[in-house]
């Protein structure tokens, strides 16, 4: 067994990669996490052969996990994955590699191996990231902007009369403006991936990931693939 760990700016997710090539998938919210419950969610595992961490959050919370693991099972090999200029048959397109992140690295890996050809990969997490791969595997660049509970929370931050609302609201022309953030952001994004898919080949196949990916594309008339386990397929590939 394998564990395969993914931290990310809002919540740690980890996967159990038998020997089969199965993944089993857990997930934490950040800031729920202690010491103690990562203890309790890890100890009952035998000790994995490997484990292997992407990590985009703070290097505190990197520290916490690589303690916590080699507690658990002293002898066990961490490998920490970093960004590379080339390797898994994927160019980097990013003028200083290392700052392509280690998470957007990976989902390229994934989705060149999973989906051959060439493909937008859209993430739809804390940020939204957009990534285009052509079918020899060299990236051709990406986009960066706020997720949609970002972005309203930004809006409530800068303005006084803008509430953050948690809550799901119609789709469409609102008339609350709780709803018109609602829309208006998500809107936003899927003007963003409409975007970027008109300005590739008609063959380029759309790939999304992330906690918002289904929410968006619902609202997408676009063909397109959710993989909620693009990145742990990544981890996988280089796992090996």
């Amino acid at each position: 067994m394998k564990l395969l760990i993914d931290s990310g700016n809002s919540r740690l997710k980890w996967a159990l990669l038998d020997a089969e090539g199965h993944l089993t998938t857990f997930a934490i919210i950040n800031q729920n996490l202690t010491r103690t419950q990562l203890i309790a969610e890890w100890s009952a595992y035998l000790p994995p052969e490997l484990v292997l961490i992407s990590s985009v959050a703070s290097n505190t919370l990197l520290s916490l996990l690589t303690e916590v693991i080699t507690d658990l099972w002293p002898n066990v090999q961490i490998s920490v994955v970093k960004t590379q200029a080339q390797a898994y048959g994927v160019s980097n397109a990013y003028k200083e590699a290392n700052r392509l992140g280690v998470d957007r690295w990976i989902a390229l890996i994934a989705a060149h191996h999973y989906f051959p050809g060439a493909a937008c990969i859209v993430d739809c997490g804390t940020a939204i990231t957009v990534d285009v791969i052509n079918v020899d595997g060299t990236h051709q660049g990406g986009l960066i902007s706020p997720g949609l509970v970002l972005m309203k929370k930004t809006l409530a931050q800068d303005t006084a009369s803008l509430p953050y609302a948690p809550t799901s609201f119609p789709v469409g022309l609102a008339n609350t403006t709780e709803a018109g953030i609602y829309n208006g952001t998500l809107y936003a994004a899927v003007g963003l991936i409409e975007r970027v898919l008109r300005q590739q080949p008609t063959e380029t196949k759309l790939i999304m990931t992330g906690g918002d990916a289904e929410l968006i594309a619902a609202q997408l008339t676009i063909p397109l693939v959710i993989d909620a386990n693009l990145v742990f397929k990544g981890l996988a590939i280089i796992a090996k």
